[in-house]
């Protein structure tokens, strides 16, 4: 079966990390371009950040830049998300996508997870 699941969300105090995974099974991720998105209650769901498979290339959002770390573990055909410095306006459900090309939509990933639920509290 062809999936990516998301795991490593919680709850945590403000200024606290989180480090979120992204297992893909029925594909390989190292072959593909990874986006991180969140969406917030009663908001849009936002990019954090895309590794682009093409260059190895990770950009940020700018409301995470600095603060949140992508890297993968090709041998555990796994991706990660890891956030330092956490605020209560990250508070979302954080999801991952594998496609070719980075995109500002994970409609247009090829694959994308369920997500997890992050909770900062002041």
């Amino acid at each position: 079966q062809v999936q990516l699941v998301e795991s490593g969300g919680g709850l945590v105090q403000a200024g606290g990390s989180l480090t979120l995974s992204c297992v893909a099974s029925g594909f390989t991720l190292e072959h593909y371009s990874i986006g991180w998105f969140r969406q917030a209650p009663g908001q849009e769901r936002e990019g954090v950040l895309c590794n682009n498979i093409m260059d190895g290339r990770t950009t940020y959002a700018d409301s995470v830049a600095g603060r949140f770390t992508f890297f993968r573990d090709n041998a555990k055909n796994t991706v990660y998300l890891q956030m330092n410095n956490l605020k209560p306006e990250d508070t979302a459900v954080y999801c991952c996508g594998a496609d070719a090309f980075c995109s500002s939509l994970i409609s247009e990933y090829d694959y994308w997870g369920r997500g997890t639920q992050v909770t900062v509290s002041s």
